[in-house]
């Protein structure tokens, strides 16, 4: 799974949880770039992400998101550990 892939899954995901189909994320989106992405928006991104990826997230890993490239980075980590299981 090449990174433009993901981050254009993710892109999707985005939009769907904040059903805006203009949003365009960077490595440095946040919280402070997005209005409406508060404490349950992170909770729809994560059940979200898990799913169409089929990782899961441990709370200590959520904890450390701070944007969407600590995001990316994590989902390639977990991609990466599951290929070599």
């Amino acid at each position: 799974m090449n990174k433009e892939y993901v981050l254009e899954k993710v892109q999707d995901i985005f939009r769907d949880i904040f059903d805006d189909e203009t949003l365009i994320i960077k490595q440095e989106t946040s919280p402070n770039n997005i209005e409406d992405w508060d404490s349950l928006a992170q909770i729809n991104l994560i059940v979200a992400i898990e799913k169409d990826f089929d990782i899961k997230f441990n709370l200590e890993e959520i904890q450390k998101l701070r944007n969407v490239g600590d995001t990316l980075a994590l989902i390639f980590q977990k991609i990466n550990k599951n290929e070599n299981s």
